[in-house]
C-alpha cells in the first residue's frame, strides 16, 4: 500500500506543478518548494502541493493500461486483468522466486522479446503481457484454456502434451482464471 501511495505521489506531482519567478529576483520559498538558480533577474522556483488524495484499489489502478492493451492486441480486458490478479495480485513489483517480473510476472527474456526494457514499468509490462496473451491464443487458435496453460507452464509443456499439462499449478491457475472470466462475464 506504502508503494502504490508513493507511486500515486509521485505520478500526479508533475500535474501539480507550478513554475513562478520571485518579484525582485530574491527567491520565493514555500514548504514545498525547490529554487532554481539563475545568474540574474528573478529567480523561478518550483511547488509541489498535493491537496487531496483519493486511493484507488489496487484491481483498478491499472484499468486504463488494461484498456489500451486490450484494444491494441484484441484481447478482452478481463483476461488480462484476472492474469494480472493471478500472477501478481495486482503488485506492480512482484518478483517471483524464479525471476518472473512485475503485473503479469514476464520472464526477463520473454519481456524482452515482447519490447518490455523495462519488465518492472507497469504499461512496459502490461503491453507485453497482453501481446503474449495474444501470441499464445494465435498459437492455439483461440483456446483460451491451452494458451493460459503456455503462459503459466510454458508453450513447450502445452506442445509436449497437445493439451494442459498435467501439472497441479498450472491446472490450479487455468481454472482460476477461467472462474475470474466467467465471474466478469457474469457481472457485466
Amino acid at each position: 500500500m506504502r508503494t502504490l501511495l508513493l507511486t500515486a505521489a509521485a505520478l500526479s506531482a508533475p500535474h501539480a506543478a507550478t513554475l513562478r519567478a520571485a518579484p525582485g529576483g530574491g527567491s520565493r520559498s514555500t514548504s514545498a518548494s525547490s529554487s532554481i538558480s539563475a545568474p540574474a533577474g528573478p529567480q523561478p522556483t518550483v511547488s509541489v502541493d498535493i491537496s487531496s488524495f483519493d486511493p484507488i484499489e489496487a484491481r483498478h489502478a491499472y484499468d486504463d493500461l488494461i484498456e489500451e492493451a486490450a484494444q491494441k492486441y484484441k484481447l478482452n480486458p478481463a483476461m488480462i486483468k484476472a492474469v494480472m490478479q493471478t500472477e501478481s495480485a495486482f503488485n506492480a513489483v512482484a518478483v517471483s522466486p524464479v525471476g518472473a517480473l512485475g503485473l503479469m510476472q514476464l520472464m526477463p527474456a520473454v519481456a524482452a522479446e515482447l519490447g518490455a526494457d523495462d519488465p518492472m514499468d507497469p504499461r512496459q509490462n502490461i503491453m507485453a503481457g497482453a501481446r503474449y496473451l495474444r501470441q499464445l491464443l494465435d498459437q492455439h487458435r483461440g483456446n483460451v484454456k491451452l494458451a493460459l496453460a503456455s503462459y503459466n507452464a510454458g508453450p513447450g509443456a502445452v506442445a509436449k502434451y497437445h493439451a494442459v499439462p498435467p501439472f497441479k499449478e498450472t491446472r490450479n491457475y487455468v481454472r482460476r482464471i477461467t472462474n475470474l472470466l466467467a465471474d466478469a462475464r457474469a457481472n457485466h
